[in-house]
């Protein structure tokens, strides 16, 4: 039994420190790429830093669920699935607010930005990796960084677009296709949550 216990806490302890890491990492991303896409006027950057945040968020729904019952866990994604389910909203309706009333992006800030998100979205994603088999909250976090890699490149794709065509509405195309990503993801966290809170007995609907 104690070795069991042991190997349980050792367990635990690897998935904090993954989570910590990939927290303060998203945390800082988030910050970042908010400012960027507020100087550079880009629905893109600005709905790729809210992802981030949400992740973030998520991260930090997830250290407090470990070593928790598994419903909590069905809690916690539940929680960072409904949390992503309102930031993908927010997105569309900002990416409808900027058609209206926007300036051109900054393609340059659009593209740097995004490229050293990327970077840092693929070292988090990597260290998830062996968490994503795991338990609900773990498979959340997971999916919440592969969607922030896919949301990365798109906003690069976008930035290069805006350049090359001096127009801005390939911004306001990835803006709308990441908050559609967003609430795809959410509602897949969800079902997550739905199916593992089915499971211990508690229904969350």
């Amino acid at each position: 039994m104690s070795d069991c216990g042991c190997h349980h806490e050792a367990k635990n302890a690897q998935e904090r420190r993954v989570l910590w890491i990939a927290l303060v990492l998203n945390a800082a991303m988030a910050v970042i790429g908010g400012i960027a896409g507020w100087i550079a006027h880009s629905t893109g950057l600005l709905a790729d830093a809210l992802d981030m945040l949400s992740d973030a968020t998520a991260y930090a729904i997830g250290l407090v669920a470990i070593g928790r019952t598994a419903r909590f866990k069905a809690n916690a994604a539940w929680l960072s699935g409904s949390i992503l389910l309102v930031l993908g909203i927010g997105v569309l309706v900002e990416v409808g607010r900027r058609v209206l009333q926007g300036a051109e992006p900054l393609s340059g800030w659009m593209i740097g930005t995004a490229l050293l998100s990327l970077v840092v979205n693929v070292i988090v994603l990597r260290m998830l990796s062996p968490l994503k088999s795991g338990e609900v909250h773990l498979r959340a976090t997971w999916l919440f960084t592969r969607a922030d890699v896919v949301a990365n490149i798109g906003v690069i794709l976008a930035g290069v677009l805006v350049w090359w065509l001096a127009n801005p509405y390939p911004d306001y195309v990835i803006g709308t296709l990441i908050g559609l990503y967003v609430i795809k993801e959410a509602i897949e966290i969800l079902r997550d949550a739905r199916r593992a809170s089915t499971q211990v007995g508690k229904p969350t609907a």
